[in-house]
């Protein structure tokens, strides 16, 4: 269903994909108004202390917040003849920080890219589109949104290969009504010749893969600078438990990790768990690494909710560029339990797991807890899916 014309606040990273989502909009007629999220540049707040200035300084030389790209989002702007509003969202932006650390330290896997979309781009950006009588609010990403008489749903791009839907799961109901994908529909190559059919200088500009805020990918590095002392030597254990090494801190590994490990040994060996209370990660072989299901908090389901009666079987993503999984997924209180068809390997607690029928984004929630000793689900009945172990 077309939205009529009406006033639509775009969030402008300085990217062709944005620029193109504004451009598409001005060209259907409505009233658009640009925005760029500052998240964070030197010589902003002078009251910031060294440690926050120096942080801030590496944030402004990196993907979609730097001064580069606030100054090309102005240009975009400038050319389609639309208003453009600079929102400043530093402080906002700490807590991104604070919990990308934060779930570093306490042995989780975090997306802070999720996090930045439900709190601030249709959380705080999506208030300012209210305050200035906006009826909606429009992105960039690769996914789609259709509105409906009997509601709006979320689904995937068209272009699998680029699909954010997964990092856009966390928006509430009523917010996805009021949100618009414009390039949802189109490909990358697509959405690049609109960019020059439209004239827009962004249109050959690279796209940046990294966290913004993590200079080098060097996250040990911002952990440590954000909470000093919180990295320390620690012991490497096999699956037996024994000592066989030691690492620099268990900040430097994720769950599933192969290479930089400092443990040499005629097979392959990966991390299969991390425990932040003793400051130990434990190796082993990638057998080890196989998941048979996980329990997940912090649910936001956007259909109809499946309960322990009637278990849906689904496809299921648990990481932002994973291939989606069949499992069986049912709700017990505010907790979505999944048992996975066939075990996965390297499903970590702090990751996203995001359920689908079809293209069809039906909800998700945040990975608590893993079990390795589920048989298939096949095999299970509904009342022993959720007797689930942590690792």
């Amino acid at each position: 269903m077309a939205i009529k014309p009406t006033k639509i606040l775009v969030a402008m990273s300085g990217g062709v994909d944005s620029s193109v989502a504004a451009a598409m909009l001005v060209e259907q007629g409505h009233d658009v108004v640009g925005c760029f999220m500052r998240l964070g540049t030197p010589g902003e707040d002078l009251e910031a202390d060294r440690s926050d200035a120096g942080e801030q300084l590496r944030i402004a030389h990196r993907g979609c917040c730097s001064i580069g790209d606030a100054a090309d989002a102005r240009r975009v702007a400038a050319r389609l003849g639309i208003p453009f509003y600079v929102c400043n969202f530093k402080r906002e932006f700490g807590r991104i920080i604070d919990y990308f650390v934060g779930d570093y330290n306490d042995g989780r896997t975090p997306n802070p890219c999720i996090r930045c979309n439900d709190w601030l781009k249709f959380g705080r950006l999506h208030e300012y589109a209210q305050q200035i009588d906006a009826t909606h609010l429009a992105s960039g990403h690769y996914a789609r949104v259709e509105h409906g008489p009997s509601g709006s749903r979320l689904l995937r791009g068209i272009d699998h290969d680029k699909d954010q839907s997964y990092v856009l799961f966390g928006a509430p109901a009523d917010r996805i009504s009021q949100m618009l994908l414009p390039i949802g529909g189109l490909t990358k190559a697509e959405v690049r010749e609109k960019a020059r059919q439209f004239g827009l200088m962004t249109a050959e500009k690279p796209e940046s893969q990294e966290i913004c805020f993590v200079p080098d990918d060097d996250y040990a590095g911002l952990i440590e600078r954000r909470s000093p002392g919180s990295i320390v030597q620690g012991e490497i254990l096999d699956e037996e438990g024994k000592i066989i090494g030691e690492h620099p801190g268990h900040q430097h590994f994720t769950v599933g990790q192969r290479r930089g490990i400092g443990i040499a040994t005629g097979i392959p060996l990966y991390v299969l768990s991390k425990d932040p209370s003793s400051n130990s990660i434990t190796i082993g072989k990638s057998d080890r690494l196989d998941v048979a299901s996980c329990t997940c908090g912090e649910i936001n389901w956007l259909e109809s909710e499946p309960r322990r009666e009637d278990a849906l079987e689904c496809e299921v993503q648990f990481r932002a560029h994973a291939t989606p999984v069949r499992a069986r997924v049912h709700m017990e209180g505010r907790r979505l339990h999944v048992v996975f068809l066939e075990p996965q390997k390297a499903v970590a607690p702090g990751q996203a797991l995001v359920c689908y029928e079809g293209d069809v984004v039906l909800g998700g929630g945040w990975i608590e807890s893993v079990s390795v000793d589920e048989p298939p689900c096949s095999e299970k009945t509904p009342d022993a899916i959720i007797n689930n172990e942590a690792i």
